[in-house]
């Protein structure tokens, strides 16, 4: 067993990382979801998870890839973006600080805007600058922004003191587009493998789900996929990022974001969302039934082109929520825990890391 590493040996908002994050409840407290002894339901914090959610792909430079909030847990997939936060003009990371910090807040507790002499008490001090801008491309940050205002609220609601959160959340790199893909299906598919949901399209308050409504809802085809995906017209998932990647017109450094909802325009997988919600669906039906049976062929060179053993595509994304609670995963790492148990195999390509290009 690899021990896990602490999270400052690895997590550095100065550069371009994608990260695994989960946050889970202590003290037997319900996240969301109804509690079988009291029979009290919480299934309306499931909102605010996601509204807050939303609201901090508006504010950090950082892009939200996808999430699942479960009854006492939640799961995220975030990729910090430093070289978006260097393009934003000074004035602009002070607003943006200073959204989820505000001197005042309205009685409904929005934000009042800010005055001028707050913005130059940031602006004018080139340290505090400095350490503001780092503070919006910090995952560690957007945890924390995540964390304490879900607690507070809920510690409100049921009207206790304490510790909410079970310590600080767990953080996991990823490190090659192969374990992306896992990371990104295991999360997605959460619900479906708790056995709240029987399909993605009906696992709520999960990324899958989001996009899944959106394109219900797509009126045209005439744009491309990824075309569609960078537009603004996605109103449920548009804060997250773009499933596929386009190297063409998003590359790094020239993808910021225009529309205010998230942070930048790089996708994460080089596959098209159709594809990707084809796969999920087939693994969630086939974890759901327990019978692997034989993934259908279109989708079979997405894996292979990854260098996982089609075969073996379920057991490993079964495997990364084990592996998940001892090391960082790579592939590596999952093809040692599946060899470990004597059952399939993930056979990783070189790793790619998704900080140069996804």
């Amino acid at each position: 067993v690899v021990p896990r590493l602490a999270r400052g040996e690895y997590l550095n908002p100065g550069e371009i990382q994608i990260v695994h994050a989960c946050q889970r409840c202590v003290r037997r407290a319900f996240l969301c979801g109804t509690d079988e002894q009291t029979g009290k339901s919480f299934e309306h914090r499931r909102e605010w998870i996601r509204q807050r959610l939303e609201f901090l792909a508006s504010v950090f430079g950082i892009d939200c890839l996808t999430y699942t909030v479960m009854s006492n847990h939640i799961h995220l997939i975030l990729r910090s973006r430093p070289d978006v936060v260097a393009a934003w003009s000074d004035d602009d990371v002070a607003r943006r600080w200073l959204r989820l910090f505000p001197k005042q807040r309205k009685k409904n507790g929005d934000p009042v805007e800010p005055e001028e002499a707050d913005i130059n008490a940031i602006t004018k001090n080139k340290e505090r600058l400095t350490e503001v801008r780092g503070r919006l491309s910090d995952i560690s940050w957007w945890m924390r922004c995540t964390a304490e205002n879900i607690a507070r609220r809920s510690n409100k609601e049921d009207e206790c003191r304490g510790h909410f959160w079970e310590g600080r959340y767990k953080a996991q790199q990823i490190l090659d587009e192969a374990s992306l893909l896992a990371c990104a299906a295991y999360v997605d598919l959460n619900p479906v493998r708790a056995a709240m949901a029987t399909t993605p399209e009906s696992s709520r308050f999960t990324g899958a789900k989001d996009r899944i409504d959106d394109l219900k809802e797509r009126k045209s085809t005439a744009a491309s996929t990824s075309s569609w995906e960078r537009s603004q017209r996605r109103q449920h998932s548009g804060w997250m990022s773009p499933v596929e990647i386009h190297e063409a017109s998003d590359p790094i450094g020239a993808d910021v974001n225009s529309s205010g909802r998230r942070a930048s325009d790089k996708g994460f997988l080089a596959l098209p969302l159709p594809r990707y919600l084809e796969l999920l669906d087939w693994t969630g039906r086939a974890l759901r039934t327990g019978k692997r049976g034989r993934i259908p062929a279109h989708l079979k060179p997405i894996l292979e082109r990854l260098g996982i053993d089609s075969a073996s595509w379920c057991e490993v994304v079964e495997t990364f929520g084990r592996v998940f609670m001892r090391a960082a995963g790579t592939t590596s790492t999952l093809a040692a825990e599946a060899d470990r148990r004597n059952q399939s195999r993930l056979h990783a390509p070189g790793a790619r890391l998704l900080s140069a290009t996804g």
